[in-house]
């Protein structure tokens, strides 16, 4: 008796659900005038994805803009792979290849534990290094802002 009730349940608040979100497509429910980086398009509709931005050419690094921050890439990193078995990323920046490829290594700081001991090898938190490492792209800001360098920088 319970499972007929709680699927009677989850009918009705399925029905409900579904038929609200065609009243909403129906009735050009709004997104409430707020443009976001989909632009102008309701909550319903599905939009052509944006253009892909077009990466800088190979250049020198760049400068940090505040302490600590991760080096940015100043190359193409589309199709690199980066999973759990290879890092293309080390083919030229780690300490064997860095010297041979020209590229800088990778910090001793990729080889600490969190409990700060002293690894052999990147540690399995510095491994990916696309979530802290991001490449340039020639494109707009997507908001306004007033961000300076820090000071002990310039």
């Amino acid at each position: 008796m319970k499972n007929i009730i709680k699927s009677c349940i989850f009918i009705l608040a399925t029905a409900l659900v579904s038929q609200t979100y065609a009243d909403d497509e129906m009735t050009g429910y709004s997104n409430g005038g707020v443009e976001s980086l989909r632009g102008s398009t309701e909550l319903y509709e599905v939009s052509d994805p944006a253009m892909m931005k077009n990466h800088q050419a190979d250049r020198k690094p760049y400068e940090p803009q505040f302490v600590f921050q991760p080096p940015l890439i100043p190359h193409q990193v589309r199709n690199y792979e980066v999973d759990s078995k290879v890092n293309k990323c080390l083919s030229c920046h780690s300490f064997k290849n860095a010297r041979d490829s020209g590229a800088p290594r990778i910090s001793v700081t990729h080889f600490e534990s969190r409990e700060g001991l002293a690894l052999a090898d990147v540690s399995p938190r510095r491994y990916f290094c696309l979530q802290c490492h991001v490449p340039q792209v020639d494109a707009d800001p997507l908001v306004e802002n007033d961000f300076e360098k820090v000071e002990s920088l310039q």
